[in-house]
């Protein structure tokens, strides 16, 4: 044994005990820090696409995608996501919901701030256009599901949304071993999630018209006489012209406040028609103002554009 101590120091290597001792406090320290990784718990994040949630639900439970014409409990559907990917992942805990929707440049609504106010919630906003329509949300669900799997933050991902775009982003949170879980609400009618989307994901789940009903509730709109006939306590007389006109310049104030003189630049040459998602959300805000339905009053919903129309041309 000396003579294989001082072959050992003669050939400048370490002693066989010394190697023997190195690989012995190598192995302690590996298993200390498997212990510490088996202690540590899985954690999963949900992603929800608010677009596509309040379109699903509202067109599920109550026949319209147009969300000005429901209210959408988001707290308590939010909190209805995390109990079941509670049961899901049991063994995981929630880093948090993601909440991603569109707005006017990207200044939160009111209801977008009390979302963002809930624990566990992080809203994330993108753009609307001129035709209520959401861009940029995508790539913001992509950059954070490809950061927080490539940091090792989530071992989970339910993403709660249909557009074919979001398959970039499953692929990349894919490729960093993260598992993604697609949830999609219950179609009224055909399908309403991307089939390589479908194709994408490593699992899939449907909510149903019984899960979504307590969270959407249609606004109240009162009949005006003459419609719908023979519900006596439904109807009441329609507003006066000047009501009405005033409400369309009150609404077009509003929509300049938000929009910008670009905007109405844009809008002016085509005087005195207002494009269809412009016309069609000026009714409904109408609607909600005066707490009556303008449909079928023709002549009405001419001066409610008149009326919109005079206040941006006023201020020209």
């Amino acid at each position: 044994m000396n003579d294989a101590r001082m072959n050992d120091s003669e050939n400048g290597s370490p002693p066989a005990q010394d190697i023997a001792a190195r690989l012995d406090r190598t192995n302690a320290l590996l298993e200390r820090m498997l212990a510490e990784v088996a202690k540590t718990p899985s954690t999963h994040a949900i992603f929800v696409d608010a677009g596509y949630v309040y379109a699903a639900a509202g067109l599920l439970v109550t026949g319209t995608e147009d969300r000005r014409a429901f209210d959408l409990d988001a707290e308590g559907l939010i909190d209805a996501f995390i109990d079941k990917a509670r049961t899901i992942f049991a063994d995981s805990r929630l880093l948090r919901v993601y909440w991603y929707d569109g707005a006017r440049r990207r200044i939160h609504t009111a209801e977008q701030q009390s979302i963002a106010g809930l624990p566990d919630v992080k809203v994330r906003l993108g753009n609307l256009n001129a035709s209520n329509q959401q861009k940029g949300v995508d790539s913001l669900i992509r950059g954070d599901l490809e950061s927080l799997a490539r940091h090792r933050a989530i071992s989970d991902a339910a993403l709660v949304g249909g557009d074919e775009d979001l398959v970039s982003a499953v692929e990349a949170a894919q490729g960093y071993g993260a598992r993604v879980h697609l949830w999609g609400i219950e179609a009224a009618d055909g399908g309403n999630q991307a089939e390589p989307l479908l194709w994408e994901v490593d699992s899939q789940r449907t909510f149903d018209l019984d899960f979504c009903r307590p969270y959407v509730t249609r606004r109240p709109v009162t009949m005006y006489e003459g419609e719908g006939a023979g519900d006596a306590d439904a109807q009441q007389p329609p507003p006066s012209r000047d009501e009405v006109r005033f409400v369309g310049a009150q609404i077009a104030a509003a929509w300049l406040a938000e929009r910008g003189r670009d905007a109405m630049t844009e809008l002016l040459p085509g005087h005195p028609y207002l494009p269809g998602p412009i016309d069609q959300d000026l009714l409904i805000e109408a609607e909600r103002v005066l707490r009556g339905s303008l449909r079928g009053h023709a002549q009405l919903r001419r001066v409610l554009r008149d009326g919109f129309w005079q206040h941006l041309r006023s201020v020209t």
